[in-house]
């Protein structure tokens, strides 16, 4: 098992559409939300990498949902590195409305390193240190 962030969010009007739950498009920024707190907890951040000339477009997306989410709900989503390649990797997410806990949805989405010049790239010869603390984090247990 891999180390697994937490992320609070609260549902926000927004969100929501015309039946007043979390329209599906809206998961994905609190995806995108969730892996940059898990990329900071390996002690760097997403601008750091892409400053380094890391890039990590997405390659796929995935999403189940299980009930709907309403308006000022308050959620954790879990974040998780389940592959890493020295070409790409995958996070998985759960989404939980609190205080009860009950898993709402489920995502995952793919990622490719690229440099600056959308080159893919290896990120193990490339960027050691970097490659290292994703090892880490994808071996450690909470």
């Amino acid at each position: 098992m891999s180390y697994i962030s937490e992320t609070r969010l609260t549902v926000r009007y927004a969100e929501t559409d015309m039946m007043g739950i979390v329209h599906h498009s809206r998961y994905y920024p609190w995806f995108e939300v969730a892996r940059t707190d898990f990329i900071k907890q390996s002690g760097m951040s997403y601008t750091e990498m892409e400053n380094m000339g890391i890039l990590l477009p997405l390659t796929e997306t995935a999403a189940k949902y299980y009930y709907g989410l309403k308006y000022e709900d308050e959620v954790v989503i879990t974040c998780r590195l389940t592959k890493l390649t020295v070409a790409r990797c995958e996070f998985e997410y759960e989404v939980y409305k609190l205080p009860e806990r009950k898993l709402m949805t489920t995502g995952k989405t793919g990622h490719g390193f690229i440099n600056r010049d959308f080159v893919p790239i290896n990120l193990k010869k490339n960027y050691p240190d970097v490659w290292k603390r994703l090892s880490e984090l994808l071996y450690k247990e909470n």
